[in-house]
């Protein structure tokens, strides 16, 4: 992405993308204060340009607001997991909380295979150790 104002068209054009992937994405670096556009209006035709341009300075910032995000939503799924007992299809098709599972008899309700206790300890450790490693690079 050069320095100056840039249509998306253009970047569509040289990078081969869709111009409706390009304006996506812009439209998602805007939200996250990592681009900027403006507005001009052909005096001809009076259809709007937008000229759009990185703001790579917010990067820090947009990341660490992510991984922040992120660390919720972990925190959030670990507290779900400690907090349930989970049933498994033994097909591997299905896995449900005790409650769940109880009202369907401990029989899969896609394949009608049998549901069986399922340890999630070893979740529960993955969950923490990637909330380990994104609080160490905050």
């Amino acid at each position: 992405m050069p320095s100056e104002e840039v249509t998306d068209e253009h970047m569509a054009e040289v990078t081969g993308i869709s111009l409706n992937t390009v304006r996506r994405t812009l439209y998602l670096l805007y939200e996250h204060r990592l681009a900027v556009y403006r507005r001009k209006r052909d005096p001809d035709s009076g259809w709007l340009t937008y000229l759009w341009q990185l703001c790579p300075q917010n990067i820090d910032k947009a990341l660490e607001s992510e991984a922040r995000r992120l660390l919720r939503k972990l925190d959030s799924r670990l507290s779900y997991e400690k907090d349930h007992v989970f049933y498994a299809c033994v097909n591997g098709c299905a896995r449900l909380v005790f409650d769940d599972a109880s009202e369907a008899n401990f029989i899969c309700p896609f394949c009608q295979g049998s549901l069986e206790y399922m340890e999630n300890n070893r979740i529960v450790q993955t969950i923490e150790q990637q909330m380990k490693a994104i609080k160490a690079n905050l």
